[in-house]
């Protein structure tokens, strides 16, 4: 009897595993026994087994896990894409706002400067950085139209043969113009006048005969290895430099000495010169014994035909002797 009871219990498991949609696994009816229900298997009263209501008298609890597999959350990846679109193809729409390089001298204003004569912008033919045009060894024959805003113009090494006037017009901003070695024979009297902001000029190592008028606001000139010679310098030609400190006059043709000089004066080179004779004032005032030249401490004289012992009262205001021949 009591097997027969295990066996209606197994078949009503087996019913209602079956049934139920959330078991997915076989069951093992030899696994169940009497012990999983809370049933007494001895006091069933057979007699009444066609009336006993299984299903109302057993119950098979629902589990509590359910077992399966979760589909992924949406992370919605597709939107953030088409924000990344729309903002590139904002940022292709905005157009383009080249900068300007100011327009020079005889120029036309274009982008990268204003054009040279071989038709070639001055800022691609040479090198722009801020205010600074360099042109060095170039093979250039005349000075390229420059941008207004030019500070610093270097042209060195080249080919360059004159220097104009309206080389340098209206180039307000101007502070430094170095033309070394090149092949100057002839600058415009005024070619510089006109830059109210210049104050170094270097020129050396050229065939220059005459020194053109200068500004005041001129701090270094440095024009050796020329052809200057007695007349190339005019009278009086630094007398108002009150800001001049390096007067550089190296390997040329002159024979005195370029009075009178600045008091700001630091540094004067005019070895290798045709300088036979000093007179006394030179450096000095003799009128003022208290008077002292501290700043002028380097004069070079060296390799011209003066004599300096012949003169000792003209270095008496200096803090140094200069440089030369002392018999």
């Amino acid at each position: 009897m009591r097997m027969f009871v295990r066996l209606v219990f197994g078949l009503f498991v087996l019913r209602a595993a079956v049934a139920s949609p959330r078991f997915s696994r076989q069951v093992d009816l030899d696994t169940y026994d009497s012990a999983h229900y809370d049933v007494d298997l001895d006091n069933i009263n057979l007699e009444n087994q066609d009336t006993y209501d299984y299903e109302d008298g057993l119950t098979i609890d629902d589990p509590q896990i359910e077992i399966g597999t979760l589909a992924p959350p949406d992370y919605n990846y597709p939107e953030k894409e088409v924000e990344e679109e729309e903002e590139e193809e904002e940022e292709e729409e905005l157009p383009l706002k080249p900068q300007l390089v100011p327009q020079g001298s005889g120029g036309s204003g274009v982008l990268m400067g204003p054009d040279t004569q071989k038709g070639m912008p001055t800022c691609l033919l040479c090198t722009c950085l801020g205010g600074s045009v360099y042109c060095d060894d170039l093979k250039l024959d005349s000075v390229p139209p420059l941008p207004k805003d030019t500070t610093h113009f270097y042209a060195r090494y080249n080919r360059i043969t004159k220097i104009n006037k309206s080389d340098f017009a209206s180039m307000n901003k101007l502070k430094r113009i170095d033309l070394t070695a090149n092949e100057i024979k002839s600058i415009d009297e005024k070619a510089f006048l006109g830059l109210p902001n210049l104050e170094e000029l270097v020129i050396r190592e050229n065939h220059v005969s005459q020194l053109p008028a200068l500004p005041e606001t001129m701090t270094l000139i440095d024009a050796s290895h020329n052809n200057i010679g007695t007349k190339g310098i005019h009278s009086e030609a630094f007398k108002d430099m009150t800001a001049l400190l390096y007067l550089y006059l190296t390997d040329n043709h002159i024979d005195y000495i370029p009075v009178p000089l600045p008091d700001s004066l630091r540094s004067l080179h005019l070895q290798r010169n045709n300088i036979q004779m000093m007179h006394e004032d030179t450096f000095c005032n003799l009128k003022d014994f208290n008077y002292i030249r501290n700043a002028l401490e380097d004069i070079r004289l060296d390799g011209n035909p003066i004599n300096l012992s012949r003169t000792p009262q003209a270095y008496v205001c200096l803090p140094r002797i200069p440089i030369g021949d002392l018999i």
